[in-house]
């Protein structure tokens, strides 16, 4: 394809040749035959045109938003020759980029990195790839994409804060079962001595009625469930506020996950990621927060009513925005269906609302949320 550069010269070669040929002039139809052979020139370089394979690998594949992440291009020369140096586009994120590919012998190789950069969340594609192949002029160049693509995940970035208020302490209180493990101080039943029970527990009433010795079988109660949902409908949010109100979420689910307690994750539009504790589920919540949006349409904290648990000791906490007032009524219906409830407002706030009965937080970015959370979460508990 000739460039703009490769059209000029092209046009000033036919008016050239044409004035000198009319007025008599051999120097114009001189210049006019060198602009045209530079032309043919450039053409006949387009014949060698690079014959390579590129392969791409992202360091690392998840970064938090302001990490460091690079590309690696490797490039191979697959033909028998050398193959001259060529020019490639990166599509990243929108932009493009630009790499210098070297000059290589036949099946020669060579690495080139260049930095991704990660100034907000999100799922970023990278590609395709264009080579780009032209003459030392510029007047024609040649190129061709390579349809491999790859996927960077920016998450959000993470304040180091105390988890979720559970309304109790996990070491005293809570929900037992027959699959909890021995040794803690809760009740869960009565059942028969066997030889090294503790002497002290012991229950005499029970054993004088059965004639036969038992024993408190305490346990360590099941750890409250954290329930925690960010809202995403659009309305709530004003400029960058959505983007703290992640943040936010993403303490939350990390904390819960480094206190040992089981997390869910969801948001008002139906994305969930079940409870667990490992890193698998950690992972799983931290890519749905780097790909999450807000969207017109979404119920917002009106989906609340859908999420209430089945069964006692979850702790809800719920980001949000600045809503109105009706969806912060949602809040207060679904109260008393949750061990304790807390509520993050993000933004510029609209007033001070309270909901009856819950922990809220009003906080204009992440950063101030993290510093009121952390001196003041521990009193809620």
């Amino acid at each position: 394809m000739i460039t703009g550069t490769g059209i000029a010269v092209a046009f000033v070669a036919a008016f050239l040749g044409i004035a000198g040929v009319a007025l008599g002039y051999p120097e114009l139809v001189v210049v006019a035959a060198a602009a045209a052979l530079s032309l043919l020139v450039a053409g006949a370089w387009l014949l060698v045109t690079p014959n390579v394979t590129i392969s791409r690998e992202i360091h690392p594949v998840r970064v938090v938003e302001g990490e460091p992440a690079f590309a690696q291009l490797t490039v191979t020369n697959i033909a028998n020759r050398r193959c001259p140096p060529a020019q490639a586009q990166e599509r990243v994120a929108g932009r493009s980029v630009g790499v210098a590919l070297p000059a290589l012998a036949a099946g020669g190789s060579a690495r080139r990195t260049y930095p991704i950069p990660t100034p907000r969340r999100g799922v970023f594609e990278i590609g395709p790839l264009i080579i780009a192949h032209s003459d030392p002029l510029r007047l024609v160049h040649v190129g061709r994409a390579l349809p491999q693509r790859s996927v960077l995940r920016v998450r959000p970035r993470v304040h180091a804060i105390p988890p979720l208020p559970t309304g109790g302490s996990p070491d005293l209180e809570g929900p037992t079962s027959d699959a909890a493990p021995r040794g803690g101080v809760a009740f869960h039943s009565l059942r028969e001595y066997v030889r090294g029970d503790d002497p002290r527990l012991i229950h005499w009433p029970s054993t004088a009625k059965l004639r036969k010795k038992m024993v408190r079988h305490n346990v360590i109660p099941n750890d409250p469930t954290m329930l925690v949902v960010l809202d995403t409908s659009a309305a709530p949010y004003t400029g960058d506020a959505f983007e703290d109100a992640v943040r936010i979420v993403a303490s939350l689910v990390v904390s819960g996950h480094t206190h040992g307690f089981p997390v869910v994750l969801r948001t008002t539009g139906g994305e969930q990621v079940a409870a667990g504790h490992g890193r698998e589920s950690l992972d799983a919540a931290l890519d749905l927060l780097a790909a999450v949006s807000p969207r017109e349409g979404d119920p917002g904290l009106a989906a609340l009513a859908g999420m209430v648990p089945g069964e006692p000791g979850v702790a809800l906490g719920a980001v949000t925005g600045q809503p109105a007032a009706g969806q912060l009524a949602a809040v207060t219906k679904v109260r008393p269906r949750f061990a304790m409830v807390s509520l993050v407002l993000v933004g510029e706030p609209r007033g001070r609302p309270t909901v009856s009965g819950a922990l809220v937080v009003h906080a204009r970015t992440s950063e101030a949320f993290a510093a009121e959370w952390t001196s003041g979460a521990g009193a809620a508990r």
